[in-house]
């Protein structure tokens, strides 16, 4: 017997921000494009994502790294926006110089009203992740593209030349300085992370070069650390289009974080760093044994 259905209603389509992550895979889903994907799904946006590179890699180490053809990565690109609105975008792992270049080629071609980018240059295990020759591609290229970027203190140290500052005092200045690599024109924050300073704190510094704002939240002490920063500067992404000013988005999604490091050990992936919860708030917060 053949089932009859009614017919549905059309449905309305809900407004809601499309957000693009350019970086690298993460085999184990708690960094790169996997977790941003959730950070960015987390903050009710619609995903999509460009493959900028491959990674052999669990929560403990990375075995492996394997370019994808910079060719390919600008054929991903044009052709999502030729169909797709981009409301925002996150530029993570991109590993290699020639990717960096035809990154920025294309993304000047478009025009996308918030631009985060997170200059991955080492993961949590120590791994490098981008190559020497390309930091300098990053800076000169990139840097005045994005209209947040989001290095921690070491790789601010790297973009600066300088080494990795020691106190919350030099972060202002580093905040500063990172202000001024970036054009003078329009309106471009730096999002300066300092989750390496010791401390019962996590203490970060936004600036747009006339203000310098204190994010300060309590520090969570878990071993669950692995892809902070993509889930960070991915949330941002996510939520810019969804705020009135960076300030609040800023401070949302730092929340965020925060929130999904305090349940990151409801979650049992892998015997190293693991991920962050990314859906803490949607998932039923039930302990381990089902209680």
């Amino acid at each position: 017997m053949q089932a009859h259905y009614g017919k549905l209603a059309p449905m309305k389509p809900i407004l809601i921000p499309n957000v693009l992550t350019i970086a690298g895979v993460d085999p184990s889903g708690g960094a790169g494009i996997v977790a941003d994907i959730k950070a960015i799904s987390a903050q009710r946006a619609y995903a999509c994502a460009v493959v900028a590179a491959l990674t052999a890699q669990n929560t403990r180490s990375v075995t492996d790294v394997l370019a994808v053809d910079p060719t390919f990565v600008a054929r991903q690109i044009d052709t999502l926006y030729a169909d797709v609105r981009i409301d925002a975008l996150k530029i993570g792992m991109l590993g290699q110089a020639a990717v960096i270049e035809i990154v920025a080629d294309r993304l000047a071609a478009y025009d996308t009203a918030h631009r985060v980018l997170d200059p991955v240059m080492v993961a949590k295990s120590g791994d490098v992740l981008l190559e020497k020759p390309a930091i300098g591609v990053l800076r000169e290229a990139l840097l005045p593209l994005a209209t947040v970027i989001m290095p921690n203190l070491p790789e601010a140290g790297v973009l600066l030349g300088a080494r990795t500052v020691e106190t919350i005092k030099e972060m202002y200045r580093v905040a500063e300085r990172l202000r001024e690599l970036m054009t003078a024109s329009g309106a471009r924050w730096v999002y300066l992370k300092g989750g390496h300073l010791p401390g019962d704190d996590a203490f970060d510094l936004l600036t747009d070069g006339d203000r310098m704002i204190e994010l300060n939240l309590p520090r969570i002490a878990t071993r669950n650390t692995h892809g902070t920063g993509c889930t960070l500067s991915a949330a941002l992404a996510a939520l810019l289009p969804q705020s009135e000013v960076v300030p609040e988005a800023a401070r949302r999604a730092k929340s965020y974080l925060t929130e999904a490091l305090r349940y990151a050990e409801r979650l049992s992936v892998g015997a190293g760093n693991g991920p962050v919860h990314h859906f803490h708030a949607m998932w039923a917060a039930r302990a381990p044994d089902g209680a």
